[in-house]
């Protein structure tokens, strides 16, 4: 079973602190937001070689692996995907620089969330709305192959500030649809919370399976997680007998409690795959 933990967890200059405390609870994959990768690059999607080696030898001396991409929109202004040509281009340029990115650092996963980006207007249906997007994720997902990577599709709720594809179901449809094999499907738990799914959890896993890339271990509003071990026990559970073999990925903020909550919650969600090992 194969976890990790994203970086949105702590501040920059808590970095290495962090990874010998992942490494420390067993865990082997980092996630990464760029922004907080390269703090101190003018753009954090085009560091230099020099940034790119420095970081990347700090993360393989501690014994990890970059194994995820999110934040893939950080300081692009104007993006949309479904107002105007202009803002739609912005939106397939930006993506394109965190695919680039991705390809230099070795990055497999890239998860694609931005809910207000994409978030159609009254005059447009669903459905065209998903015509549309059809036609940028088969670009993206040309892109993402010759990177090497994969782009992963999050579901967001509603109160997240979209209309589109607002369901994990909704979600692994539309990438179905897609059939492309860089495009894929990340199941992010806090999501399934918010729209109250958890309760068939092992039912969702099992139908999404199939698309399935990529595992964010969240709560609603990205607060510590997980919340509970048990329920993190289930995932992992799930995940198991469908034969998944992503990685797993606690995404939270960052807390007042700083390290010592990334701690606690590592250790719930290394102690739930424990026993899952065990059964």
């Amino acid at each position: 079973m194969k976890l990790a933990v994203s970086n949105i967890a702590w501040n920059p200059v808590e970095s290495r602190a962090a990874y010998g405390l992942l490494r420390s609870k067993g865990i082997t994959g980092l996630e990464v937001a760029p922004g907080l990768l390269f703090p101190e690059t003018d753009d954090p999607f085009d560091p230099s070689e020099s940034e790119v080696r420095e970081a990347v030898a700090a993360i393989t001396d501690a014994g990890l692996e970059l194994v995820s991409m999110q934040s893939l929109l950080y300081g692009v202004d104007g993006a949309a995907m479904f107002t105007t040509a202009e803002a739609r281009r912005t939106l397939s340029h930006g993506l394109s620089r965190a695919i680039t990115l991705a390809g230099r650092l070795g990055v497999p996963n890239l998860v694609f969330g931005s809910p207000k980006q994409r978030r159609f207007p009254p005059r447009m249906s669903a459905k065209e709305a998903e015509n549309q997007a059809l036609d940028l994720f088969l670009e993206l997902g040309e892109l993402a192959a010759a990177a090497a990577t994969i782009i992963t599709v999050e579901a967001n709720p509603a109160i997240y500030g979209t209309n589109f594809l607002n369901t994990t179901q909704q979600a692994a449809d539309f990438v179905r649809r897609v059939d492309h094999p860089s495009i894929r499907l990340v199941l992010d738990l806090g999501a399934v919370h918010m729209n109250d799914d958890f309760d068939r959890i092992e039912a969702l896993i099992a139908d999404v399976s199939s698309v399935l890339h990529h595992v964010h271990v969240s709560e609603p509003n990205l607060d510590p997680a997980p919340a509970d071990t048990a329920q993190a026990e289930r995932v992992l559970g799930a995940l198991a007998i469908v034969g998944y073999e992503g990685f797993t990925s606690i995404e939270m903020r960052r807390d007042d409690g700083g390290l010592v909550t990334v701690e606690a919650a590592v250790s719930r969600l290394a102690d739930a795959a424990m026993s899952v090992n065990r059964s």
